[in-house]
């Protein structure tokens, strides 16, 4: 389980405070508009009314002891770029900001964001999954039900070959490729014999990935 900081609470960010939930994690969602605050509460147990850029209420989040915190601000970049600075000079260790533009993207690079997208809903499931969920490197969605994930080689398989572990007909998913480091390795075969230190990238669906996550 992972704590996370969602700072706005537009379409964006109750989308993806809803899907860290699902995924286990512990979220503080927070808005200065008292009635997106209140709204977010059918989703979101924990919801705080607050101004992000003032610096004595970041100081009073203790902002350090998240392990993730998302600027979910869409509508005002001035402010957005702001809060980012402050959650730096705070502590965050890990600051995704959302940005609309290119140069917005630069501008939040530069100044303090460790990770920048566009707010699209596909993108803020992405990063629930690849930030929120245990063992997951990144997220591909092909369907509602199917997807990509790269994840690491649960621990019983580790010393076993493909073939001995039937991955195929036992787990159902597919192997597509293995990964060490950045070295890539497309179509392993039957033989491959899985290693502690490698991730795999699998495709198959939701409900058939979801044991190999825990």
């Amino acid at each position: 389980m992972k704590s996370v900081l969602i700072i706005g609470l537009g379409r964006f960010g109750i989308f993806m405070s809803k899907k860290l939930i699902e995924e286990g994690n512990e979220v503080l969602a927070i808005d200065k508009d008292e009635v997106r605050a209140e709204s977010a509460l059918k989703y979101v147990r924990n919801v705080e009314i607050g101004n992000c850029t003032n610096e004595e209420f970041i100081r009073s989040l203790g902002v350090a002891n998240f392990d993730i915190c998302v600027v979910a601000i869409g509508d005002n970049f001035p402010s957005a770029l702001e809060i980012t600075v402050l959650l730096k000079d705070f502590g965050a260790k890990f600051v995704i900001a959302r940005a609309d533009t290119e140069v917005h993207k630069k501008l939040l690079l530069r100044n303090g964001a460790d990770y920048v997208i566009y707010a699209e809903k596909e993108t803020a499931e992405r990063l629930a999954m690849k930030f929120g969920a245990k063992n997951v490197f990144d997220y591909i969605e092909l369907t509602p039900e199917y997807a990509i994930y790269e994840i690491s080689v649960p621990t019983p398989w580790v010393g076993k070959s493909i073939i001995e572990k039937s991955i195929r007909s036992k787990y159902n998913i597919s192997i597509l490729a293995t990964k060490m480091g950045d070295v890539i390795s497309p179509l392993p075969s039957p033989d491959h014999v899985f290693r502690r230190d490698e991730t795999l990238i699998i495709m198959g669906h939701s409900t058939d990935v979801a044991p190999l996550l825990k």
